[in-house]
């Protein structure tokens, strides 16, 4: 059974090495082939744009992404397994593209493997586009499964 926040507004906050332990913890809930801590510790140390989705003191989910010159790369997009079906992957995905926005970026680029249909199914409701795919990207349980390549234009 999922948990529903009815009373209690969500924000956004930064990705801190303090709130890694949560995170890593909803990417062991949430795939088969998680991130690990040293995943997202680099991600921050490098820089990149990693923002935590809270309400209270509950992380409902987060995103990591990467600035080129134009264009911004998602890295991982992940709501907590407890909070999925409520709209939050969107939440995430409008403030992703209005941070990328703001960054002069043109373009938001990601990758998502063939077996994860509903994230592809919520990218193409929000407007992203198949673009391509790239043979043995991700691990998987035997050996290596491709990724889908998809593109939206901010």
């Amino acid at each position: 059974m999922s948990a529903v926040f009815k009373s209690m507004e969500a924000g956004f906050e930064p990705m801190t090495e303090d709130r890694l332990d949560a995170v890593v913890e909803i990417e062991r809930r949430a795939y088969g082939h998680p991130w690990t801590r040293g995943n997202f510790a680099d991600s921050l140390r490098t820089g990149y744009q990693a923002r935590l989705l809270c309400a209270g003191e509950t992380v409902l989910g987060y995103f990591v992404a990467m600035q080129g010159v134009d264009e911004v790369h998602l890295l991982n997009i992940t709501v907590d397994p407890a909070y999925q079906g409520q709209g939050w992957g969107r939440v995430m995905l409008d403030a992703l593209a209005l941070w990328s926005r703001a960054q002069g970026a043109q373009w938001l680029w990601l990758e998502v493997r063939t077996s994860n249909v509903r994230a592809q199914q919520v990218y193409l409701q929000y407007g992203y586009r198949r673009v391509g795919e790239r043979k043995n990207y991700y691990p998987a349980d035997q050996g290596r499964e491709d990724a889908i390549v998809m593109s939206y234009k901010l």
